[in-house]
């Protein structure tokens, strides 16, 4: 059995006519549906995101997380995103 299961979420969004007839196109010519077109292009944006600039966002924005981090720990992750 694989353990590496891929967890996902269902969305229902709304799509403009002529956003949704382009993607059509874009995807027919990529050899995919739409469905997965529009998947691989979210995909592609969340591994464009620059990891630093997000967790200063959250710092700013969200600095209350569930769980507090040691200032050790705090280190520790900030070393790892490079700021």
């Amino acid at each position: 059995m694989n353990n590496n299961a891929v967890h996902t979420r269902r969305k229902i969004i709304d799509i403009r006519e002529d956003v949704y007839r382009f993607l059509s196109i874009k995807a027919a010519a990529s050899g995919t549906n739409l469905k997965n077109y529009i998947e691989s292009l979210l995909e592609k944006e969340v591994e464009d995101m620059d990891e630093a600039a997000t967790y200063q966002y959250l710092c700013n924005v969200r600095p209350d997380g569930d769980v507090e981090l040691t200032e050790e720990e705090t280190k520790d992750f900030e070393n790892w995103l490079g700021i």
